[in-house]
């Protein structure tokens, strides 16, 4: 048996050996102090190329058993439909393209290719022992990331579903109108505000500006929204809040806020719990699942 690798191609490639549900080692390109560069300028055989590398730096000459990627958007049976995120990624046969390269290096490992959300979602089930039950997670960062465990046939694309009826909320990346993510995006807030970061716009309602204080309101009712969509949709649980922008998560607030949006019995019930879910749970997860595909 060889070793089990998880990968995650998101702003940066990160790549980890995972044994027994835990990251043993990891790597990262471009590598910590280097010139920053951001995924989205890096062409597609670039990409697959330091996929490779990184993971040849890792095994340091161990066969590899297994290979899991998660990539944003829409991924199915190896393909990525699309990626607002990674544009030059859409259409890409990633799962192809993995396979040909680690033959051209002479390794044949099973790969599997899923979004990177469900790489989390994944992880969070592998590393807390819930793997039984369903795993639903929201990932909020530059996008807003949904990703679900165990795998179901589907998009899955929550980020976008729609929250909004206003025709002005066009602030989505994928250009739709009334997303998830045109509320709660980072690329969002700043087309927003303007002349503000997130994080200045979170502390200005702390301070109680009332511009600010009103859209934080508006920023929590869209998450409640969205997720009582996929409890009307697939029934209540436990839904997990990771990403950077967790942070600003006020749990009372969208707890209000899903108690008047879910009003069927059947359907309470449902809970919030912000994790701090960094990459190793991700690549723990997207190797997982590798490995039971």
């Amino acid at each position: 048996m060889g070793c089990s690798i998880g990968v995650l191609a998101t702003h940066y490639i990160w790549a980890g050996i995972v044994k027994d549900k835990a990251v043993t080692a990891v790597r990262m390109y471009p590598e910590p102090g280097s010139e920053t560069r951001d995924l989205k300028s890096v062409p597609v055989d670039d990409i697959i190329s330091r996929i490779l590398d990184q993971i040849d730096a890792l095994r340091e000459g161990e066969l590899v058993d297994c290979v899991g990627a998660g990539f944003p958007g829409i991924v199915r049976n190896g393909v990525i439909d699309d990626s607002p995120n990674l544009g030059q990624l859409k259409g890409l046969h990633v799962q192809e393209l993995l396979l040909a390269a680690f033959k051209d290096r002479g390794m044949t490992p099973r790969v599997s290719v899923i979004n990177d959300a469900d790489a989390l979602a994944a992880g969070i089930a592998a590393t807390r022992g819930v793997g039984d039950k369903l795993i639903r997670v929201w990932y909020l960062g530059d996008g807003i990331g949904f990703g679900r465990y165990p795998y179901g046939e589907g998009v899955w694309e929550g980020g976008h579903c729609v929250v909004s009826l206003d025709p002005k909320e066009r602030f989505c990346g994928c250009g739709g109108t009334g997303h998830l993510e045109s509320i709660m995006g980072n690329r969002a807030m700043r087309l927003r505000f303007l002349d503000r970061e997130p994080d200045e716009i979170f502390i200005a309602a702390r301070h109680g500006e009332p511009r600010a204080s009103e859209f934080v309101k508006l920023w929590h009712r869209a998450l409640a929204a969205a997720t009582a969509t996929s409890v009307h949709m697939a029934g209540p649980g436990r839904f997990y809040i990771s990403g950077p922008n967790a942070d600003y998560i006020d749990l009372g607030l969208l707890n209000m806020y899903m108690q008047d949006m879910v009003k069927m019995s059947p359907l309470q019930g449902s809970s919030f719990e912000v994790v701090e879910a960094g990459n190793d749970i991700a690549l723990i997860g997207a190797a997982v699942s590798s490995s039971i595909r």
